[in-house]
């Protein structure tokens, strides 16, 4: 009786294209707030017939910076939400922390009602060492789809979370503007 040839420990198994293209892969969605019904639509439309996994991350913005806030909001003709930036001050890193531990959850249970695999976690204020490290250990994850509001500043001088991971990370990036099927 014939056995097959089983591959060294140190080798990965082979696999044939059929295979690979069941294989479950990684898409990172990097989010400054929770995705609703739009995002999540967008996000499920981009790999609609493939096993995907998405690893959720939410950064914890205990470091916002006021002056770029508002500066931001007046460049959309947002002069109340402009003027509530400047009452509302810097923010209080456990609100901020809560804040994003309530967007991750809202965001896994979007994503996951429109049947995707989700799992997820916060981050610092920076998120990109935690997209880095995502990158690093899921051998399988592919690309990155960052979902913000506009951010005029960073937007234009190119200091936006894509822009940067686009950089400097090395897979593909795509940036779509929240609630909206504008992209970045």
């Amino acid at each position: 009786m014939s056995h097959p040839a089983v591959p060294p420990a140190d080798q990965p198994e082979e696999r044939t294209p059929q295979e690979s293209a069941d294989a479950p892969w990684t898409v990172v969605v990097l989010t400054e707030e929770a995705l609703g019904e739009i995002d999540a639509g967008n996000i499920a439309a981009l790999h609609r017939d493939e096993p995907v996994r998405h690893v959720v991350l939410v950064p914890a913005d205990t470091e916002r910076n006021l002056l770029v806030d508002v500066l931001d909001h007046l460049s959309l003709g947002e002069l109340r939400a402009a003027l509530e930036e400047v009452r509302a001050g810097r923010p209080d890193p456990e609100r901020a922390r809560a804040g994003a531990e309530s967007a991750l959850a809202r965001t896994l249970e979007e994503l996951r009602s429109l049947g995707l695999h989700a799992e997820g976690r916060t981050t610092g204020d920076d998120p990109m060492p935690a997209v880095r490290e995502v990158l690093r250990t899921e051998p399988d994850a592919r690309e990155l789809v960052v979902v913000t509001r506009p951010h005029a500043v960073e937007d234009t001088f190119h200091t936006d979370w894509a822009s940067r991971a686009r950089d400097t990370l090395g897979v593909p990036v795509l940036h779509l503007y929240a609630g909206t099927m504008r992209l970045g």
